[in-house]
C-alpha cells in the first residue's frame, strides 16, 4: 500500500513540475487506427526546434517522444470521435503529422493548439510549412 502511494505521489509530483516548466497537456498515439485507441495523455513541452512530450503514467526523466520542427507537416486535422474522447484534453483537435520519426497524432485543447501552430510558423527563414485544411 505504501509503495502504491510512493509511486502515485511520485508521477503526480513528475506531472505538475513538467506543467510549471511550460508543459501543455497534448494526448498523441504513435500507432495510427480508425478504433480509437492507442491515446496516451502527457505534457508536451517545446525545446527550440523541438516538441518534447512526456507520458503522463511514466516515471522516466526524459521524453518519451521528440518531434523535430524541420520535419513536421501536418496532414490532416479533424475532430476526435466518440471513442477517443475519453484519452483527451477537453475540446481537443487531433493533427495528424507527418514527422521524420513516422506518422503521429497529437491531440490538443484550443490554447494548446494556438501555441503547437504558431511554434510550427515560426520555423527558420527559407522553410515552407504545409497546412492541412
Amino acid at each position: 500500500m505504501f509503495a502504491a502511494a510512493v509511486v502515485l505521489g511520485m508521477l503526480a509530483w513528475r506531472r505538475l513540475r513538467l506543467l510549471r516548466e511550460g508543459g501543455v497537456h497534448v494526448a498523441l498515439r504513435q500507432r495510427l487506427d480508425d478504433s480509437g485507441r492507442g491515446w496516451h495523455l502527457g505534457v508536451g513541452r517545446y525545446r527550440g526546434d523541438e516538441f518534447v512530450w512526456f507520458r503522463v503514467l511514466s516515471l522516466g526523466s526524459g521524453p518519451n517522444q521528440v518531434i523535430r520542427r524541420d520535419g513536421l507537416e501536418i496532414a490532416t486535422r479533424r475532430e476526435p470521435t466518440g471513442p477517443e474522447t475519453y484519452a483527451m484534453p477537453t475540446a481537443s483537435t487531433v493533427l495528424r503529422c507527418r514527422a521524420t520519426t513516422g506518422e503521429v497524432e497529437i491531440a490538443m485543447g484550443p490554447d494548446a493548439l494556438t501555441g503547437f501552430l504558431s511554434w510550427l510558423e515560426a520555423a527558420p527563414p527559407g522553410r515552407s510549412v504545409p497546412w492541412a485544411s
